[in-house]
């Protein structure tokens, strides 16, 4: 985490305790210790990420397949409930990354995480095709989370057909995002090849992801 990072942290934590004098006199002494460190102490994260970025190779599903782009997705969570962050990536068959974003909840759980990292990679993608004259001829979208991944391809059908319940008519968690994510499936005009990967294995887009969004929720101060 950088020191401007924590400097503006702890800006936003003064205007959230702005009358609470005892908080606002620790907040004080933490910023004086932070002034005296150098900034070189904080670790530059996001040049890491970068140089990651540039040795992800592609899986052999797009490898070489004119059209064929791969999404890739996580999230985290610090807590469940708690401070939380998704990132998704998403590369077209020469291995280019054309879409990378990150974001960050104050109060979330891990599956919201996972599945608004899965949902901002279909629509990233659906934004860049708008700027290309051709249409996908595939897409795979990778996610380490079975929620997602067996949510998409096994329980939301059912839940639709039922007017969106479950078996034991009660309402789906994480409802409005599911629906979300199933009307932009759809909108990409083929069918999304869904696939699970195993978390922290080594797979290099996945173990990417993860970083960034880890990242993300450094840089905010959580």
């Amino acid at each position: 985490m950088k020191k401007k990072e924590i400097v503006l942290f702890l800006d936003k934590l003064k205007r959230l305790f702005k009358d609470d004098n005892k908080a606002l006199n620790a907040l004080k002494l933490i910023r004086s210790k932070i002034d005296e460190l150098e900034n070189n102490v904080f670790p530059k994260s996001s040049e890491t990420s970068r140089k990651n970025s540039d040795t992800l190779s592609l899986p052999d599903e797009i490898e070489g397949i004119p059209g064929a782009f791969a999404i890739f997705s996580d999230g985290a969570c610090r807590g469940n409930p708690g401070p939380g962050a998704w990132c998704t990536i998403i590369q077209d068959n020469s291995g280019k990354i054309v879409f990378e974003m990150t974001g960050v909840d104050l109060v979330t759980t891990n599956n919201k995480m996972e599945l608004t990292g899965a949902i901002q990679g279909v629509n990233g993608l659906l934004e860049y095709l708008k700027t290309k004259p051709e249409s996908p001829s595939t897409i795979h979208l990778y996610s380490d989370s079975k929620y997602v991944i067996d949510g998409i391809t096994k329980w939301a059908h059912g839940w639709k057909r039922r007017g969106w319940k479950k078996a034991d008519n009660k309402i789906p968690e994480n409802l409005e995002l599911w629906k979300e994510f199933d009307e932009l499936s759809q909108k990409t005009g083929i069918s999304i090849d869904f696939i699970w990967v195993k978390g922290h294995s080594g797979h290099p887009q996945n173990e990417y992801c993860d970083e960034l969004a880890n990242n993300a929720l450094d840089a905010a101060g959580y």
